[in-house]
């Protein structure tokens, strides 16, 4: 096993055949080629190895975040898919054909209990990591089995499926003055009686008084091939349409739908890519009624985690 450099904590490692050491335990995935950073608690562990085990430490026994001087708790698995996102720049520059960007995202994610994966849309700076993470999310086309993952059921639009309704807490970091105010909000994920699936924007302060006195922002969700404007890759398309739904049956305590206001009514469409179980990041376009109109962004790129119950 050769150890390219430890120092201040970060590990930089090609993969090599295993090394013949005794009591060795890997993470749950191997490192395609990987530079990437570790935790304290892992260069520890690394140490540890090389030194012929002596008091070795499993990082399983550990709890899973790192107290700061400070007193701040940094959680070691949500670090590692900030760092990915954004690494620092003493690492050497990866290859990106050496292995598949979107692949390692969508494992460092699955590695975060579900119920600690909101804590991303604290970590994950709005304006240059979210677009950071959208792209990434592009080499997940490569993979014909990755391409077939998704990271909500409802989202699959499989008109089978047992879940009726889901919630996602959104973030984005701006967008026009008029929906400027829109930057946390959270959006619901419901199955018909007719087999489509639909979708309301809801939650917050704001955006629940909007809904309350305008229009709930109701939208429909497709299957989508690529984005319109771009002609990028995606999933989902959440389209919103004149707000008005071609059914009754939504969930209870639902309002009524009604038409959209300026600029939902003006085409929007919200393209959305899946990059881990229960994470898709987002693009918001208004792509305008009139032949002639030019699309044109919405808002900057929107963070989707699902809100899962404790209970």
């Amino acid at each position: 096993m050769k150890i390219g450099a430890v120092r201040e904590c970060w590990v930089v490692r090609t993969p090599v055949t295993p090394p013949a050491v005794r009591g060795l335990i890997r993470r749950n995935e191997k490192p395609q080629q990987l530079g990437f950073p570790l935790s304290k608690r892992m260069s520890r562990s690394v140490v540890m190895e090389v030194q012929g085990g002596r008091g070795y430490e499993s990082p399983w026994d550990e709890k899973p975040y790192e107290t700061l001087p400070t007193g701040k708790k940094v959680y070691v698995d949500e670090s590692d898919v900030v760092t990915f996102l954004d690494p620092p720049k003493e690492l050497i520059p990866l290859d990106p054909t050496s292995y598949n960007s979107a692949a390692y995202l969508w494992k460092k994610i699955e590695d975060i209990p579900e119920e600690r994966r909101p804590r991303l849309l604290q970590f994950i700076e709005p304006r240059l990591l979210i677009s950071r993470a959208w792209e990434i999310a592009g080499a997940r086309y490569e993979n014909p089995k990755l391409a077939k993952m998704t990271a909500s059921k409802l989202f699959s639009t499989g008109g089978d499926t047992e879940i009726s309704l889901e919630y996602f807490n959104c973030r984005t970091s701006n967008g026009p003055l008029i929906i400027s105010w829109i930057r946390s909000f959270k959006m619901a994920v419901f199955s018909s009686n007719n087999g489509q699936i639909y979708g309301r924007v809801c939650g917050g302060p704001i955006v629940s008084t909007l809904a309350n006195a305008f229009s709930p922002l109701y939208f429909d969700v497709t299957e989508a091939m690529e984005v319109m404007a771009t002609e990028e890759p995606c999933d989902i398309a959440c389209r919103f349409g004149d707000g008005l739904l071609a059914t009754e049956d939504y969930p209870q305590g639902f309002p009524r739908p009604a038409k959209h206001p300026y600029p939902f009514n003006d085409s929007v469409v919200i393209y959305i890519r899946h990059i881990g179980p229960g994470v898709c990041v987002g693009q918001a376009w208004q792509e305008g009624k009139e032949l002639q109109q030019v699309p044109q962004r919405l808002c900057s790129d929107i963070l989707m985690v699902k809100q899962y119950n404790l209970n």
